[in-house]
């Protein structure tokens, strides 16, 4: 099923929204402040974001320009607000479309799909970008770069192929010999307590509470497993 973060102060409007897309079965989240609403489009794992203009705490514009810069999920601007130099800046931050209020329900149904369909394609094309995010996390992995919530993170090489491995491997779990023999090599010097101190660094950059990881979790006596 897909995930739809929805950000829209109108309550109504909201539950409208929701409400029709529900019916042709995405699960949908909504939040009415705008900083709350970049918080959870940050931290969440979601298809698609359906987005207002005018927010209380902070505007679709900055909120789409903030997502855009670590995530390539599609963003549609649901505004009405009618003038084209706010369609061209939306539009011009990286949004992929912009519809005006009033508009029938199935309307916005239709265009999610769409937009849903589209990238999909593209994903399925060789990902031309060669991103991937989870959780917050944004990894580049042609630049070698990972984003946390918007903020880029300084990863060693080692830090680096040890997250890509387990996000490509979600939910397996993992044994330290897997790991090692993965990223390092058995020609290698080092042993398996190796892979115990990258998965400490790991934690503290990318969890945030290492002590009490969410995301990297122990499997005591067998190995670790990235959870999705």
């Amino acid at each position: 099923m897909k995930k739809i973060l929805l950000i829209e102060d109108e309550v109504s409007i909201a539950e409208l929204q929701r409400d029709y897309l529900e019916i042709n079965g995405f699960a949908v989240d909504i939040q009415h402040q705008g900083d709350d609403g970049l918080k959870q489009a940050l931290e969440g794992d979601y298809d698609l974001i359906i987005l207002d203009i005018m927010l209380p705490g902070m505007n679709g514009f900055e909120i789409c320009k903030q997502i855009r810069a670590v995530n390539n999920i599609p963003i549609l601007f649901v505004s009405a607000k009618k003038e084209d130099i706010d369609k061209i800046r939306g539009l011009g931050l990286g949004a992929d479309d912009y519809i005006t209020k009033p508009f029938s329900p199935s309307e916005l149904v239709a265009r999610v799909k769409a937009h849903l369909s589209r990238y999909e394609r593209l994903a399925t094309n060789q990902q031309t970008n060669h991103l991937m995010s989870i959780h917050g996390i944004t990894i580049d992995t042609s630049a070698r770069k990972v984003f946390v919530n918007g903020d880029e993170i300084a990863f060693t090489t080692k830090e680096f192929d040890l997250l890509v491995f387990f996000v490509k491997h979600p939910n397996q779990v993992l044994s330290k010999e897997q790991l090692y023999e993965r990223n390092w090599g058995y020609e290698s010097a080092a042993d398996v307590s190796t892979v115990t101190v990258h998965i400490r660094k790991l934690r503290e950059k990318i969890e945030r509470d290492p002590a009490q990881p969410k995301f990297l979790e122990t499997v005591w006596g067998a190995g670790y497993r990235f959870n999705v």
